[in-house]
């Protein structure tokens, strides 16, 4: 798959952009503050609805406009299919396929990308909310109907949580808080929230092979990379963590490790689990005003040979973890069969910024992991962070223009 025609309309800083793209490498030169980011800003938004830069969608609309409209034409074999979505400040996304309007649910899957960004390093040094946000998105592309499981899950979250902090301030008050609705919300938060922890258990297993070899040659071998996944409803009834270490010393942490995994996939289960944990956290919750069960409260575990990553993990070891996941996610993509696109689904891959952030050795290793792949579009500050190995189609920009170069 690879992107041929991308146009935007009031978009970031591009009042209007024609832009034409050809398969293998292609990169964008330009100096920061001049627009390059927000070309492949665009093409991501298409794929996941959301920006890696900004939580708010309105930061995307051009300023002193009301809305911005993204178009790209999609080449599966020799299928072009165009996309398009319109983003209204304040208001629903709107979509188009082949001219078509559609709901824009429809759209999710028509455009794959794989985007790492400086802004990646959170993955392995930040909050959890990055970790569960990576799975997602991934989870989303790989079976589209999950982006309604987690919009409804994120609803239900949230009305939940506000009954909870009136019910504790009416409780704090000396009154007796209404409660008649929580049993109905519990049981929504429960169906929801097996499904979203089960598909990011699933999806954590299909990773872990290609985060494994994807960090041994981006490191050259210096440290195994392990992930697993941590879920809120072990921890409330009272498992204890399996921590590296254990796996890599007992035989029986791995039974247990690979136990707990396969629970975690079993939804009807899940969902009992979860509802009978909120029960039993229904004080706690009530006194604290939020929900402290389920996939809200989950977390990616990312381990460098015995120990976590997060705090133990060196600056460059972080970037080759960081790195190894989202090669590793293009692999789960590239090899995944159940696109409607069928083979052709391997995803367009994006490094935003990203050389310039690496030492001589990953990037040159980095090239040489990326160079095969289908599409690959690059940004950079100067012409001298694009690895040579990574020759292609150039384009200059420069003030919000776009023009092709050598």
């Amino acid at each position: 798959m690879y992107v041929s025609d991308l146009a935007l309309n009031d978009f970031r800083s591009y009042h209007e952009l024609v832009l034409a793209l050809e398969p293998g490498v292609t990169a964008f030169v330009g100096q920061n503050g001049q627009g390059k980011t927000n070309l492949v800003e665009a093409i991501a938004y298409l794929s996941t609805f959301s920006s890696h830069r900004v939580a708010a969608d309105a930061a995307l609309v051009r300023q002193g406009t009301g809305g911005a409209v993204v178009r790209a034409k999609v080449v599966h074999g020799e299928r072009p299919t165009l996309v398009e979505l319109e983003i209204v400040a304040g208001k629903a996304n709107r979509a188009r396929l082949n001219r078509a309007p559609t709901r824009t649910r429809e759209v999710l899957g028509v455009v794959r990308t794989v985007l790492f960004a400086p802004e990646d390093l959170e993955l392995v040094k930040g909050d959890p909310a990055h970790r569960r946000r990576f799975l997602d998105d991934l989870v989303v592309l790989l079976s589209p109907r999950l982006a309604g499981v987690r919009a409804e899950y994120d609803k239900v979250l949230r009305q939940r949580g506000a009954l909870l902090k009136s019910a504790g301030a009416a409780r704090r008050r000396g009154g007796r808080p209404d409660l008649s609705t929580l049993d109905v919300w519990d049981g929504q938060l429960a169906a929801a929230g097996a499904q979203i922890v089960a598909a990011r258990t699933r999806l954590v297993r299909r990773l872990r092979p290609f985060v494994a070899t994807a960090y041994e040659q981006v490191s050259a071998g210096q440290g195994a990379a392990r992930i697993g996944y941590r879920a809120s409803v072990d921890a409330a009834e009272g498992a204890e963590e399996i921590t590296a270490a254990e796996l890599d010393a007992t035989p029986a942490a791995q039974e247990a490790a690979e136990s707990r995994e396969a629970a975690l996939m079993d939804v009807p289960a899940v969902s009992r689990r979860l509802l009978a944990a909120m029960g039993e956290m229904r004080e706690k919750e009530i006194d604290r005003g939020v929900s402290l069960v389920g996939p809200h409260r989950d977390d990616l575990v990312l381990s460098l040979g015995a120990l976590p990553a997060k705090g133990y993990a060196s600056h460059g070891e972080s970037w080759s973890f960081a790195l190894a996941l989202r090669l590793a996610s293009y692999e789960v993509l590239r090899e995944d069969d159940t696109s409607p696109w069928g083979v052709d689904g391997e995803p367009v891959l994006i490094l935003d910024d990203v050389f310039a952030e690496l030492d001589a050795r990953r990037r040159e290793r980095l090239a040489d992991m990326v160079a095969g792949a289908q599409q690959v579009l690059i940004t950079a500050a100067v012409a001298e962070d694009v690895p040579q190995a990574l020759t292609g189609a150039r384009f200059h920009v420069h003030a919000g223009e776009v023009t092709r170069g050598d």
